[in-house]
């Protein structure tokens, strides 16, 4: 009778876990995607409104996670300080639109930054410090823009602010722990989940 190695056994079982985790983020992706929602629902007091805008923009809720997901592969201070760049980045576009500064491709860049991000995990890259984190800000800046933009008449700035940046910390910090569980995986799941934010990416900036 042929018995099953120990290591063979929890080979198949790590190989499960990350299919189950995996699958759900790329169908809800994908699903979402398709439908491409936008940001209805949004716009109902300041607090709320910030809070839903990144959530129901499936191109902010991608690019957000996707760059969350990257920063585990980083080293030190990068990985640590992803969510307060993506912030810093948030509040730096956020703040062109309340004061009429325009900023050209304003969805272009959204779109490449869904798509880039995707690429960055699927290619298992890593930067250093100050080109990861003068990337990340960048990408961000046109997502803050873009919610600055879209700030509801009457609303507080104040609470809308506070509103967005707390959505943005929550989503990085989703990703990274998506990020931390994917790393006792093989690394093909990870490749997979940044291949398919790609390929949504890369279909938000042909639409």
């Amino acid at each position: 009778m042929i018995h099953s190695s120990p290591s063979r056994f929890f080979s198949y079982r790590n190989s499960r876990i990350c299919a189950l985790v995996v699958a759900p983020v790329v169908i809800l992706a994908a699903m979402s995607a398709v439908a491409h929602p936008g940001h209805d629902g949004a716009g109902h007091g300041g607090f709320l409104a910030g809070l839903l805008h990144p959530m129901l923009g499936v191109d902010h809720l991608l690019a957000m996670l996707a760059i969350g997901l990257w920063s585990v592969r980083q080293q030190g201070r990068l990985s640590r300080f992803v969510p307060g760049l993506m912030v810093a980045g948030m509040w730096g576009g956020a703040a062109l639109a309340w004061n009429g500064l325009p900023l050209p491709g304003v969805e272009t860049g959204i779109a490449l930054s869904v798509l880039l991000a995707g690429v960055l995990v699927a290619t298992l890259t890593r930067l250093p410090g100050m080109l990861g984190g003068s990337l990340v800000a960048a990408f961000m800046l046109f997502h803050g823009h873009a919610h600055g933009s879209e700030l509801p008449a009457g609303a507080s700035l104040l609470t809308y602010l506070i509103g967005f940046s707390l959505a943005t910390v929550a989503i990085a910090v989703v990703g990274k722990g998506l990020g931390t569980l994917l790393q006792r995986c093989e690394t093909r799941w990870v490749r997979a989940l940044g291949a398919t934010i790609a390929a949504i990416g890369g279909a938000f900036a042909l639409s």
